[in-house]
């Protein structure tokens, strides 16, 4: 990869970490403001939705790449089509998630039928290019890829990483975890421009991560899970990798058979104590966060769980899975 092409990189995170200050304060005045459910009687109400200025921090670090390989090295070799058509279904789903969070999660957002629809059109700019490749798995579907499989891969992207959310830094700490992983694997698999792409998404996460950390001062929003969801499933459908990222996503499997477990309606959120520390909200597991919570009671001496362990661990173990990955998906 050319140098200058790195550098819309670096336009991404100073984007985010420049725009987030002022957001955090217009949020506030507007009463785009949330409880930060894992504080006890907490008072401070945060920023909400930051997920907006991560996803347009993104996609301006993106759009600079096209401008560069099209104006100065003349050249794009047809990729600019499908890096719009990802563009285009993240910028829909930016919207969906936008809408969900200004209705408000605890009113229920958008109806579940809304949210399906809504995503599931999202995936239409990649549709119509035929994006990817129709074998997947050693099947050839055929026609079947871009009218089912695209769509459903992107739903199930999209839903799955929504469920995974709820504590200080861990969305953001997530994206950054798996587009890294991807970019990775892009690059090896000599797709090194789908690389820059997701590092742009990284790089806007970084920045955001700063504010969004324990204790933090503004929030993602669905804005944010869905977007970075649909980046995850539109990488791996364009870069033809999507059996390493089905293995890869293997966390948000299990967080979605325990969040089917408690019927959806359970929350992941912990049951904060004056102290700062979180207990098991509920008798039975219902999440990965409350799985942590077990796990990090049973080996720590002093059985005090905080907030940011919570967050390292269930990182600790997407690193992990994403290591295992490696070992035996990625040519030796």
């Amino acid at each position: 990869m050319e140098p200058l092409l790195i550098i819309n990189i670096f336009i991404s995170f100073f984007c985010c970490f420049l725009i987030i200050p002022f957001w955090i304060r217009k949020a506030k005045q507007i009463k785009l403001v949330w409880e930060d459910m894992n504080k006890l009687n907490s008072k401070k109400e945060v920023a909400g939705s930051g997920g907006v200025v991560v996803v347009l921090s993104a996609m301006i670090g993106i759009l600079l790449y096209i401008a560069i390989q099209t104006f100065y090295f003349k050249s794009n070799n047809g990729i600019s089509v499908q890096i719009l058509a990802i563009l285009c279904s993240m910028f829909f789903v930016t919207i969906v998630g936008l809408l969900d969070d200004l209705f408000g999660w605890r009113k229920g957002g958008l109806s579940k039928r809304s949210r399906i629809i809504l995503v599931l059109l999202s995936a239409i700019p990649l549709m119509v290019i035929n994006a990817g490749e129709s074998v997947m798995f050693g099947i050839n579907f055929g026609i079947l890829y871009p009218l089912i499989i695209i769509p459903l891969g992107i739903l199930g992207a999209t839903t799955t990483f929504n469920f995974l959310a709820g504590y200080n830094g861990l969305e953001a700490s997530q994206g950054i975890i798996l587009l890294s992983a991807m970019a990775i694997v892009t690059y090896l698999t000599g797709n090194s421009w789908l690389s820059i792409v997701a590092l742009c998404m990284v790089a806007s996460l970084m920045a955001f991560y700063i504010f969004n950390r324990n204790p933090a001062k503004v929030f993602p929003g669905d804005v944010l899970t869905y977007s970075v969801g649909m980046l995850i499933a539109g990488l791996a459908i364009v870069g033809n990798i999507e059996k390493i990222v089905v293995f890869f996503f293997l966390p948000y499997f299990l967080e979605t058979f325990l969040k089917l477990r408690g019927k959806l309606e359970k929350q992941s959120f912990g049951k904060p104590n004056k102290d700062g520390t979180l207990d098991l909200p509920y008798d039975k597991i219902y999440g990965l966060e409350h799985l942590a919570i077990y796990v990090l009671k049973r080996i720590k001496p002093s059985k005090k769980v905080y907030e940011n362990e919570v967050v390292l661990l269930i990182n600790i173990f997407q690193i992990a899975i994403i290591l295992i990955g490696f070992l035996l998906f990625l040519p030796n």
